[in-house]
């Protein structure tokens, strides 16, 4: 297994479509990750094909690459990374800390070569510096309830419940983290 270098030494850059193929196997190997922990997160299809190029064409999809030898850098996470609200935020069961700008990440997921070595650490850390890079100061995201490993690292970064969100596919968890 080829471990992934230190955070500075990975590229964190907008996807383009030649980068789909590589997206929709992350995907997949992170839903069988679900599934096999017993997650039913993401286990209904979603997120696909579709998912990942409305991300594309709006300009939220984010991959953390890791050098090679060829030159090349090949994708070991993705995410959806957007400045433009979440709607389903806008009706959360608590409350958020405040009304400014956020950034919200949605769709995080790690190469299985790549787990257990900081890269969805790294992929948060990347999305913080983006949103202070353009002044925002909070950080959003949602995740099921019997995602263990999302939970667990929203704890370690420092997120705070801040109450549920609904979508169609069902309740979600809503965490915010300030960035100042």
């Amino acid at each position: 297994m080829t471990r992934i270098l230190c955070d500075e030494q990975l590229l964190f850059r907008p996807a383009v479509p030649a980068d789909a193929p590589r997206i929709q196997t992350i995907i997949r190997q992170a839903q069988a990750q679900m599934r096999a922990a017993g997650s039913l997160q993401w286990q209904n299809g979603y997120p696909g094909p579709e998912h990942i190029a409305a991300d594309l064409l709006r300009g939220y999809g984010r991959v953390l690459c890791r050098p090679a030898a060829s030159g090349d850098a090949e994708a070991v996470a993705y995410g959806a990374v957007s400045f433009d609200g979440e709607p389903a935020y806008g009706a959360i069961e608590g409350g958020w800390s405040s009304d400014d700008a956020y950034v919200v990440l949605h769709r995080l997921a790690v190469a299985d070569e790549a787990k257990r070595q900081g890269v969805a650490t790294a992929f948060f850390h990347r999305t913080e510096e983006l949103a202070r890079a353009r002044g925002v100061w909070f950080f959003r995201v949602d995740t099921n309830f019997d995602n263990h490993y999302m939970l667990h690292l929203l704890e370690r970064e420092g997120f705070a419940y801040r109450g549920k969100v609904y979508y169609d596919s069902g309740e979600r968890l809503a965490f915010e983290k300030t960035l100042r």
